[in-house]
Protein backbone atom coordinates (compact mmCIF):
# COMPACT_ATOMS: atom_id res chain seq x y z
CA UNK A 1 0.00 0.00 0.00
CA UNK A 2 1.61 3.06 -1.27
CA UNK A 3 2.09 5.57 1.71
CA UNK A 4 0.75 3.18 4.28
CA UNK A 5 2.22 4.84 7.07
CA UNK A 6 1.69 8.64 6.18
CA UNK A 7 -1.37 8.86 8.07
CA UNK A 8 -1.10 6.10 10.43
CA UNK A 9 -2.95 5.97 14.00
CA UNK A 10 -2.99 3.16 16.24
CA UNK A 11 -5.31 0.70 16.26
CA UNK A 12 -7.47 -1.52 18.38
CA UNK A 13 -8.51 -5.36 18.04
CA UNK A 14 -5.44 -6.84 17.78
CA UNK A 15 -2.73 -8.98 19.42
CA UNK A 16 0.78 -10.61 19.44
CA UNK A 17 1.34 -13.70 18.34
CA UNK A 18 4.80 -15.42 18.95
CA UNK A 19 7.57 -14.99 17.41
CA UNK A 20 6.98 -12.16 14.46
CA UNK A 21 3.11 -11.91 13.85
CA UNK A 22 0.27 -10.11 14.94
CA UNK A 23 -3.68 -11.16 14.96
CA UNK A 24 -6.11 -8.77 13.83
CA UNK A 25 -9.52 -9.39 15.58
CA UNK A 26 -11.55 -6.69 14.89
CA UNK A 27 -13.15 -9.14 11.99
CA UNK A 28 -13.54 -12.80 11.81
CA UNK A 29 -10.91 -13.34 9.06
CA UNK A 30 -8.62 -12.78 11.79
CA UNK A 31 -5.41 -12.25 9.33
CA UNK A 32 -2.05 -12.90 10.71
CA UNK A 33 0.95 -10.11 9.69
CA UNK A 34 4.27 -10.08 9.65
CA UNK A 35 6.00 -6.98 9.82
CA UNK A 36 4.82 -4.51 6.72
CA UNK A 37 1.83 -6.61 5.79
CA UNK A 38 -1.74 -5.52 5.77
CA UNK A 39 -4.75 -7.24 6.04
CA UNK A 40 -7.41 -8.41 3.62
CA UNK A 41 -9.31 -4.89 4.12
CA UNK A 42 -6.03 -2.95 3.27
CA UNK A 43 -5.74 -0.58 5.82
CA UNK A 44 -4.51 -2.32 9.12
CA UNK A 45 -1.14 -3.16 9.27
CA UNK A 46 1.25 -4.24 11.13
CA UNK A 47 4.12 -1.40 11.46
CA UNK A 48 7.06 -2.66 14.03
CA UNK A 49 4.68 -5.20 15.58
CA UNK A 50 1.95 -2.76 16.29
CA UNK A 51 -1.44 -2.69 14.77
CA UNK A 52 -2.00 0.74 12.82
CA UNK A 53 -4.79 1.75 10.74
CA UNK A 54 -2.73 3.09 7.48
CA UNK A 55 -5.31 5.40 6.21
CA UNK A 56 -6.61 7.34 9.53
CA UNK A 57 -7.58 10.95 8.43
CA UNK A 58 -7.67 10.35 4.69
CA UNK A 59 -11.08 9.49 2.39
CA UNK A 60 -12.19 9.31 -1.17
CA UNK A 61 -14.50 12.01 -1.00
CA UNK A 62 -17.86 13.51 0.62
CA UNK A 63 -20.87 13.76 -0.50
CA UNK A 64 -23.89 15.58 0.26
CA UNK A 65 -26.97 12.65 -0.04
CA UNK A 66 -30.64 12.67 0.40
CA UNK A 67 -30.70 9.88 3.55
CA UNK A 68 -33.15 7.72 1.31
CA UNK A 69 -29.94 6.75 -1.00
CA UNK A 70 -28.20 5.13 1.68
CA UNK A 71 -30.95 2.99 1.96
CA UNK A 72 -32.75 4.30 4.68
CA UNK A 73 -36.54 5.33 4.88
CA UNK A 74 -37.41 5.50 8.23
CA UNK A 75 -34.71 7.31 9.88
CA UNK A 76 -34.96 11.49 9.26
CA UNK A 77 -36.91 10.93 6.28
CA UNK A 78 -36.75 13.64 3.56
CA UNK A 79 -32.86 15.08 5.12
CA UNK A 80 -30.03 15.31 3.72
CA UNK A 81 -26.53 13.70 4.87
CA UNK A 82 -23.13 14.14 4.86
CA UNK A 83 -21.59 10.54 2.71
CA UNK A 84 -18.06 9.64 2.61
CA UNK A 85 -15.68 6.67 2.60
CA UNK A 86 -12.30 5.74 2.58
CA UNK A 87 -10.80 2.32 0.67
CA UNK A 88 -10.97 -1.15 1.31
CA UNK A 89 -12.91 -4.12 2.37
CA UNK A 90 -12.62 -6.84 4.73
CA UNK A 91 -15.25 -9.05 2.24
CA UNK A 92 -14.16 -9.50 -1.24
CA UNK A 93 -17.83 -9.80 -2.96
CA UNK A 94 -17.26 -10.74 -6.87
CA UNK A 95 -20.79 -8.38 -7.24
CA UNK A 96 -19.11 -5.77 -5.39
CA UNK A 97 -20.66 -1.73 -6.82
CA UNK A 98 -18.22 0.04 -5.50
CA UNK A 99 -15.02 -2.31 -6.06
CA UNK A 100 -12.85 0.86 -7.60
CA UNK A 101 -12.80 1.85 -3.45
CA UNK A 102 -13.09 -1.36 -1.33
CA UNK A 103 -10.93 -3.67 -3.92
CA UNK A 104 -8.40 -0.68 -4.08
CA UNK A 105 -4.76 -2.26 -4.39
CA UNK A 106 -2.76 0.92 -2.90
CA UNK A 107 -4.07 4.46 -1.42
CA UNK A 108 -3.91 6.79 -4.52
CA UNK A 109 -7.77 7.10 -3.82
CA UNK A 110 -7.63 8.52 -0.45
CA UNK A 111 -7.32 12.13 -1.86
CA UNK A 112 -8.84 14.41 1.01
CA UNK A 113 -7.03 14.70 4.16
CA UNK A 114 -10.37 15.33 6.56
CA UNK A 115 -9.82 15.19 10.62
CA UNK A 116 -12.91 13.74 12.31
CA UNK A 117 -13.90 17.46 13.65
CA UNK A 118 -13.71 19.14 9.81
CA UNK A 119 -16.39 15.98 8.58
CA UNK A 120 -18.70 17.26 11.48
CA UNK A 121 -17.67 20.94 10.50
CA UNK A 122 -18.50 20.63 7.35
CA UNK A 123 -21.81 18.17 7.95
CA UNK A 124 -23.22 21.33 9.71
CA UNK A 125 -22.18 24.10 7.15
CA UNK A 126 -24.35 22.51 4.90
CA UNK A 127 -27.03 21.42 7.30
CA UNK A 128 -26.91 18.28 6.74
CA UNK A 129 -28.59 16.52 10.31
CA UNK A 130 -26.63 13.12 9.57
CA UNK A 131 -23.32 12.15 8.64
CA UNK A 132 -22.67 8.36 6.77
CA UNK A 133 -19.78 6.43 6.96
CA UNK A 134 -20.45 4.57 3.42
CA UNK A 135 -19.01 3.94 0.01
CA UNK A 136 -16.88 0.94 1.25
CA UNK A 137 -17.23 -0.66 4.16
CA UNK A 138 -16.52 1.14 7.39
CA UNK A 139 -15.77 -1.69 9.95
CA UNK A 140 -12.11 -1.70 9.00
CA UNK A 141 -11.28 2.06 9.88
CA UNK A 142 -13.19 1.88 12.91
CA UNK A 143 -10.85 4.12 15.19
CA UNK A 144 -11.40 7.20 12.49
CA UNK A 145 -15.26 6.08 12.44
CA UNK A 146 -15.51 6.29 15.94
CA UNK A 147 -13.54 9.60 16.52
CA UNK A 148 -15.85 11.27 13.60
CA UNK A 149 -18.90 10.05 15.72
CA UNK A 150 -18.02 11.58 18.38
CA UNK A 151 -17.16 14.67 16.33
CA UNK A 152 -20.87 14.35 15.32
CA UNK A 153 -22.43 13.84 18.81
CA UNK A 154 -20.78 17.35 20.12
CA UNK A 155 -22.17 19.10 17.26
CA UNK A 156 -25.28 17.61 17.58
CA UNK A 157 -25.62 15.33 14.23
CA UNK A 158 -26.18 11.52 13.82
CA UNK A 159 -24.11 9.17 12.65
CA UNK A 160 -24.97 6.17 9.94
CA UNK A 161 -23.29 2.45 9.10
CA UNK A 162 -23.53 1.33 5.74
CA UNK A 163 -22.12 -2.09 6.15
CA UNK A 164 -22.01 -5.99 5.78
CA UNK A 165 -21.66 -6.17 9.39
CA UNK A 166 -19.13 -8.77 9.31
CA UNK A 167 -17.60 -8.04 12.57
CA UNK A 168 -16.07 -9.89 16.21
CA UNK A 169 -17.53 -10.01 19.22
CA UNK A 170 -14.84 -7.98 20.74
CA UNK A 171 -15.53 -4.78 18.10
CA UNK A 172 -18.87 -4.85 17.83
CA UNK A 173 -20.55 -2.93 21.00
CA UNK A 174 -17.96 -0.21 20.40
CA UNK A 175 -18.96 0.44 16.28
CA UNK A 176 -22.34 -0.17 16.73
CA UNK A 177 -22.73 2.17 19.92
CA UNK A 178 -21.03 5.23 17.86
CA UNK A 179 -24.19 4.52 15.41
CA UNK A 180 -27.27 6.30 15.91
CA UNK A 181 -28.41 3.93 12.40
CA UNK A 182 -27.29 1.30 10.08
CA UNK A 183 -28.09 -0.22 7.16
CA UNK A 184 -26.42 -3.92 7.26
CA UNK A 185 -26.36 -5.97 3.86
CA UNK A 186 -27.79 -9.20 4.74
CA UNK A 187 -26.31 -10.05 1.37
CA UNK A 188 -27.67 -13.71 1.35
CA UNK A 189 -29.43 -16.42 4.01
CA UNK A 190 -26.72 -18.98 2.69
CA UNK A 191 -23.62 -19.80 4.68
CA UNK A 192 -22.51 -21.34 1.47
CA UNK A 193 -22.99 -18.03 -0.78
CA UNK A 194 -20.86 -15.97 1.69
CA UNK A 195 -18.28 -18.29 1.18
CA UNK A 196 -18.04 -18.59 -2.41
CA UNK A 197 -18.94 -15.14 -3.06
CA UNK A 198 -17.48 -12.74 -0.56
CA UNK A 199 -15.15 -14.72 1.33
CA UNK A 200 -17.13 -14.52 4.53
CA UNK A 201 -19.49 -16.30 6.94
CA UNK A 202 -23.02 -15.54 7.45
CA UNK A 203 -23.21 -16.31 11.32
CA UNK A 204 -21.42 -13.16 12.28
CA UNK A 205 -23.46 -11.11 10.17
CA UNK A 206 -26.91 -12.68 11.78
CA UNK A 207 -25.08 -12.06 15.31
CA UNK A 208 -24.29 -8.66 14.76
CA UNK A 209 -27.80 -8.39 13.38
CA UNK A 210 -28.74 -9.45 16.89
CA UNK A 211 -26.74 -7.30 18.62
CA UNK A 212 -28.46 -4.09 17.18
CA UNK A 213 -32.00 -5.62 17.46
CA UNK A 214 -31.26 -6.67 21.01
CA UNK A 215 -29.38 -2.87 22.46
CA UNK A 216 -32.22 -0.67 20.63
CA UNK A 217 -29.91 2.45 20.77
CA UNK A 218 -29.24 1.93 16.78
CA UNK A 219 -32.08 2.54 13.87
CA UNK A 220 -31.43 -0.82 12.06
CA UNK A 221 -32.32 -1.26 8.12
CA UNK A 222 -31.52 -4.07 6.21
CA UNK A 223 -30.38 -4.70 2.78
CA UNK A 224 -30.53 -7.61 0.34
CA UNK A 225 -29.25 -7.58 -3.24
CA UNK A 226 -30.99 -10.43 -5.02
CA UNK A 227 -28.95 -11.57 -7.85
CA UNK A 228 -30.54 -13.75 -10.07
CA UNK A 229 -29.61 -18.06 -9.09
CA UNK A 230 -27.60 -17.19 -6.47
CA UNK A 231 -29.65 -15.73 -3.75
CA UNK A 232 -33.15 -15.30 -5.02
CA UNK A 233 -35.03 -18.83 -4.52
CA UNK A 234 -38.64 -18.73 -2.90
CA UNK A 235 -36.95 -20.85 -0.42
CA UNK A 236 -34.16 -18.67 0.90
CA UNK A 237 -36.31 -15.81 0.89
CA UNK A 238 -39.08 -17.59 3.16
CA UNK A 239 -36.54 -18.55 5.56
CA UNK A 240 -34.98 -15.19 5.71
CA UNK A 241 -37.85 -12.98 5.96
CA UNK A 242 -39.12 -15.28 8.64
CA UNK A 243 -35.67 -15.87 10.63
CA UNK A 244 -36.15 -11.33 10.60
CA UNK A 245 -39.59 -11.31 12.01
CA UNK A 246 -38.29 -13.67 14.62
CA UNK A 247 -35.07 -12.43 15.70
CA UNK A 248 -35.19 -9.07 14.63
CA UNK A 249 -38.98 -7.91 14.99
CA UNK A 250 -41.54 -6.96 12.45
CA UNK A 251 -40.84 -3.22 12.07
CA UNK A 252 -37.30 -3.70 10.81
CA UNK A 253 -37.31 -2.12 7.22
CA UNK A 254 -35.96 -4.58 4.30
CA UNK A 255 -35.41 -3.26 1.26
CA UNK A 256 -34.76 -5.71 -1.60
CA UNK A 257 -32.20 -4.34 -4.16
CA UNK A 258 -31.99 -5.23 -8.06
CA UNK A 259 -28.67 -6.88 -8.99
CA UNK A 260 -26.79 -4.86 -11.86
CA UNK A 261 -23.70 -6.70 -13.59
CA UNK A 262 -20.49 -5.16 -11.98
CA UNK A 263 -16.73 -6.58 -11.30
CA UNK A 264 -16.30 -10.05 -10.77
CA UNK A 265 -19.78 -11.34 -11.31
CA UNK A 266 -20.80 -10.03 -15.40
CA UNK A 267 -22.41 -12.99 -16.26
CA UNK A 268 -25.17 -12.89 -13.72
CA UNK A 269 -28.56 -10.56 -15.87
CA UNK A 270 -30.44 -7.91 -13.97
CA UNK A 271 -32.69 -9.08 -11.52
CA UNK A 272 -36.14 -8.73 -13.24
CA UNK A 273 -39.28 -7.03 -11.72
CA UNK A 274 -40.82 -10.20 -10.72
CA UNK A 275 -38.25 -11.47 -8.41
CA UNK A 276 -38.26 -8.39 -6.15
CA UNK A 277 -42.10 -7.84 -6.03
CA UNK A 278 -41.89 -12.11 -4.98
CA UNK A 279 -39.65 -10.95 -2.59
CA UNK A 280 -41.34 -8.33 -1.48
CA UNK A 281 -44.65 -10.29 -1.23
CA UNK A 282 -43.20 -13.13 1.22
CA UNK A 283 -41.78 -10.91 3.48
CA UNK A 284 -44.82 -9.04 3.61
CA UNK A 285 -46.68 -12.59 3.74
CA UNK A 286 -44.41 -13.33 7.15
CA UNK A 287 -45.28 -10.71 9.05
CA UNK A 288 -42.60 -7.84 7.89
CA UNK A 289 -44.29 -4.28 8.40
CA UNK A 290 -41.91 -2.39 5.71
CA UNK A 291 -40.27 -3.80 3.08
CA UNK A 292 -39.31 -2.16 -0.17
CA UNK A 293 -37.62 -2.41 -3.45
CA UNK A 294 -34.61 -0.47 -4.31
CA UNK A 295 -32.68 0.41 -7.81
CA UNK A 296 -35.86 0.07 -10.38
CA UNK A 297 -38.91 2.06 -10.67
CA UNK A 298 -41.99 0.88 -8.61
CA UNK A 299 -43.92 3.38 -6.81
CA UNK A 300 -45.62 0.96 -4.86
CA UNK A 301 -42.19 -0.42 -3.35
CA UNK A 302 -41.46 2.59 -2.22
CA UNK A 303 -44.02 3.63 0.00
CA UNK A 304 -44.49 3.89 3.60
CA UNK A 305 -48.16 3.02 4.74
CA UNK A 306 -49.35 3.24 8.36
CA UNK A 307 -49.27 -0.42 10.31
CA UNK A 308 -52.51 0.26 11.69
CA UNK A 309 -54.96 1.38 9.03
CA UNK A 310 -52.52 1.06 6.02
CA UNK A 311 -52.68 4.90 4.90
CA UNK A 312 -49.87 5.84 2.58
CA UNK A 313 -47.35 8.06 4.84
CA UNK A 314 -44.11 8.96 2.69
CA UNK A 315 -44.38 8.79 -0.93
CA UNK A 316 -40.82 8.38 -2.66
CA UNK A 317 -39.88 9.02 -6.08
CA UNK A 318 -36.24 7.50 -6.52
CA UNK A 319 -34.41 8.93 -4.02
CA UNK A 320 -37.12 12.11 -3.24
CA UNK A 321 -39.67 11.70 -0.81
CA UNK A 322 -42.47 13.39 0.31
CA UNK A 323 -43.91 13.35 3.64
CA UNK A 324 -47.44 13.40 3.91
CA UNK A 325 -49.10 11.37 6.97
CA UNK A 326 -46.81 11.10 9.67
CA UNK A 327 -46.24 13.68 12.26
CA UNK A 328 -43.20 14.50 13.73
CA UNK A 329 -43.07 12.02 16.98
CA UNK A 330 -43.66 9.25 14.19
CA UNK A 331 -47.50 9.20 14.27
CA UNK A 332 -49.86 8.73 12.00
CA UNK A 333 -51.83 11.63 11.24
CA UNK A 334 -55.22 9.88 10.58
CA UNK A 335 -54.95 7.17 13.01
CA UNK A 336 -52.44 8.29 15.67
CA UNK A 337 -50.96 4.78 15.31
CA UNK A 338 -46.75 5.09 16.13
CA UNK A 339 -44.65 4.16 13.14
CA UNK A 340 -41.31 2.43 13.98
CA UNK A 341 -38.35 4.70 12.96
CA UNK A 342 -36.60 8.03 14.11
CA UNK A 343 -38.73 11.17 13.22
CA UNK A 344 -37.64 14.98 13.44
Amino acid sequence: MANATTNAAPARYWRIEPPDRIRCVLCPRHCRLKDGQHGACLVRRNAGGRMVLASYGRISGLCVDPVEKKPLYHFLPATEILSFGAIGCHLACRFCQNWHLSAAEDDRQLSTEASPEAIAEAAARYRCRSVAFTYNDPIPSLEFVVDVANACRQRGLRTVAVTNGFVTDEARGEFFDAMDAANVDLKSFSDDFYRRNCAARLEPVLETLRHIARGGRTWLELTTLLIPGENDTEDELDRMTQWVVRELGADVPMHFSAFRPAFRMTDRPPTPMRTLALARAIALRNGLRHVYTGNVRDPDGGITSCPQCRRALILREGFSSRVIGVDDSGRCRACGAAVAGVWR
